[in-house]
C-alpha cells in the first residue's frame, strides 16, 4: 500500500504518445534556439579574418570580440531560469528570438569595432538564454521513455546550426571570389555572413507561437486543466494523467522558485550535484572543441591551407559533427549517458594527440609536411567525431535530467553559465596560445580530454530511464 508521503506511481518511464510526430514537433520547434546558438557561435569563423583586416587589430584584441559574445552568453544562461520560472518557458524562447533578430541586424551593419562586440554581446544572451530553455523545456514535455532521444534535438539543432552556417560562408566566400572582404549586395560578404541570422531567428521566434508550455510549469502558477491537457497531448491518453498530474504536484509541493541560494551547501560552497554539473559543464568545453568552429578557418590558413579550402574543411568537419550527433541519438537511451562519455573521452584523446604531434612539425614553405598535414587534417576529424557523438549530446541531456526538481532551473543556469565561461577562456585565449605553440595548445585539450574519464567514472551517475521526479 502506497503511502501518501510518497509521490503517486505513473510508470512514466513507459508511457507512449498516441501521436509521436507531434511530439516530435515541439521538441524540434524548441530546438529551433539550439539551431540559433550553433549559427550564431559559429557562423563568426567566416569574419575572423576580415575583421583583423578591416579594424587592424592583433590576436589578442580580435580573441576579445571573437569571445565577449561568451560573457552575453553567460549572463544570459544564468538568468534565464529564473525568467523562464517567472513568465514561462515560451515567452522566454520568444525574447531570445527577438535578442537573435537585433543582434543579427546589428552586426551585420557595425560603423565601429565597439559596436560590432555589443551586438556579438546581444547575440550572446540569447544564445545563452535559449542553452537553458531548450533542454529544460524538452525534458519537461517529452514523455520519460523518449526523453533523451528528443533531449538530443537539442545537440543536433546546435551542430546542424553549425554546418548551415558553415556552408551559407563558404558559399558567400565563393560568390565574393574567394575574399572575404569581397562585395555582396553592397556590403562585405562577412557582413552578409553575419546577416543571414535573421532568415532563422524570426522561424524560431514564429514556431514559439506553435508549441504548448510546459505542463510543470502551467501547474506552478495554478492551470491544473491545461497542464493535464498538454500531458494527454505529450503522453498519450492511455497514460494515467490524473497519476502524472499528482507525480509532479507532489515533486512540487514542498519547492519554492529555484534560487542561487538554493544551490548552496556541503563542503566547497555549492551542493555537490551543482559541482558535477559544473565539472561535466567546463570538461566539455576544455578539450578545445570551440576552437574547431570558431578559428577553423583561420587554424587551416596558419598552416598553409588555401582560404577557400579552409572554409570547405570547416564545412567538412561541421558534417563530421552531425554524422556523430546522429550517432548519440541513436544510442543515448540504448547505453546510456554515461557509456557514451566514456568512448567519447578515449576517442578524443587519441584525435587530439594526432593533432598536437601533427602541429609540432615545422612549416615547409609555410605549409605542414603532407603526411603531418593529412593527419592534422583527418585528426581534427576524428576529434569532432568522438566528441559529437559523446560529451556533445550526453551533457546537455544530464544536465536536463540531473538536478532533483527543487533546484533544477538555477543549478542549469548555473551549470550553463559556467559552460560560457570555460568557453570563454578557450575562445579568448586561443589566438595567444596558437601563436606561442599550437602544438602545446593542444597537448593542453588533450589532457583536459583525458582527465574528463577519471571524473565521470568516479562522479557522474547513470540517468537513463529515470522520471525527472525519480532525481529527487
Amino acid at each position: 500500500m502506497t503511502s501518501t508521503a510518497q509521490a503517486p506511481q505513473s510508470r512514466a518511464g513507459t508511457a507512449h504518445p498516441d501521436h509521436l510526430g507531434h511530439v516530435i514537433f515541439i521538441a524540434a520547434a524548441a530546438a529551433m534556439g539550439g539551431f540559433l546558438f550553433g549559427y550564431d557561435s559559429s557562423v563568426i569563423n567566416g569574419a575572423v579574418e576580415a575583421i583583423r583586416s578591416r579594424y587592424d587589430i592583433g590576436s589578442a584584441a580580435l580573441a576579445q570580440v571573437i569571445a565577449i559574445a561568451l560573457i552575453g552568453c553567460a549572463v544570459g544562461a544564468a538568468t534565464a531560469g529564473r525568467i523562464a520560472d517567472r513568465i514561462g518557458r515560451i515567452r522566454c524562447m520568444q525574447i531570445s528570438a527577438v535578442l537573435f533578430t537585433i543582434s543579427a541586424v546589428g552586426s551585420a551593419l557595425p560603423f565601429a569595432l565597439w559596436d560590432l562586440a555589443f551586438w556579438r554581446i546581444v547575440g550572446g544572451f540569447a544564445i545563452g538564454m535559449a542553452s537553458v530553455i531548450g533542454p529544460a523545456y524538452i525534458a519537461e514535455v517529452a514523455p520519460p521513455a523518449y526523453r533523451g532521444r528528443l533531449g538530443s534535438f537539442q545537440q543536433a539543432a546546435i551542430v546542424v546550426g553549425i554546418a548551415i552556417s558553415q556552408l551559407v560562408n563558404w558559399g558567400l566566400l565563393n560568390a565574393a571570389g574567394g575574399d572575404q572582404r569581397g562585395k555582396l549586395m553592397g556590403l562585405e560578404a562577412w557582413q552578409v555572413m553575419l546577416g543571414v541570422m535573421v532568415v532563422p531567428a524570426v522561424l524560431y521566434g514564429l514556431l514559439s507561437f506553435a508549441i504548448p508550455e510546459s505542463p510543470r510549469f502551467l501547474l506552478s502558477v495554478g492551470k491544473r486543466e491545461r497542464a493535464r491537457a498538454i500531458l494527454e497531448e505529450v503522453e498519450g491518453k492511455n497514460a494515467d494523467l490524473d497519476a502524472r498530474v499528482a507525480e509532479i504536484e507532489h515533486a512540487m509541493k514542498s519547492e519554492h522558485k529555484s534560487t542561487f541560494k538554493d544551490l548552496l551547501g556541503g563542503s566547497f560552497f555549492f551542493k555537490p550535484i551543482v559541482w558535477v554539473g559544473i565539472g561535466l559543464s567546463v570538461f566539455q568545453q576544455f578539450v578545445g572543441i570551440n576552437v574547431a568552429f570558431y578559428y577553423s578557418s583561420t587554424l587551416w590558413q596558419s598552416v598553409g591551407v588555401d582560404p577557400t579550402d579552409s572554409f570547405f574543411y570547416s564545412f567538412t568537419t561541421s558534417i563530421i559533427n552531425i554524422i556523430g550527433t546522429v550517432i548519440a541519438m541513436i544510442f543515448v537511451d540504448r547505453i546510456g549517458r554515461k557509456p557514451l562519455a566514456l568512448i567519447g573521452s578515449v576517442g578524443m584523446v587519441i584525435g587530439l594527440g594526432l593533432e598536437a604531434w601533427a602541429f609540432s612539425y615545422h612549416l615547409v614553405d609555410g605549409k605542414l609536411p603532407a603526411t603531418q598535414g593529412w593527419i592534422a587534417l583527418i585528426a581534427a576529424h576524428v576529434f569532432v567525431l568522438f566528441f559529437a557523438l559523446s560529451w556533445g549530446v550526453v551533457v546537455w541531456v544530464f544536465l536536463g535530467e540531473m538536478f532533483p526538481n527543487r533546484i533544477r532551473a538555477a543549478a542549469l543556469g548555473v551549470a550553463a553559465s559556467a559552460q560560457w565561461i570555460a568557453n570563454w577562456a578557450i575562445t579568448a585565449s586561443f589566438p595567444s596560445l596558437a601563436d606561442w605553440n599550437l602544438s602545446a595548445t593542444y597537448v593542453i585539450y588533450t589532457v583536459f580530454a583525458a582527465l574528463s574519464i577519471p571524473f565521470v567514472l568516479k562522479f557522474v551517475k547513470e540517468t537513463k530511464g529515470k522520471s525527472l521526479e525519480e532525481m529527487g
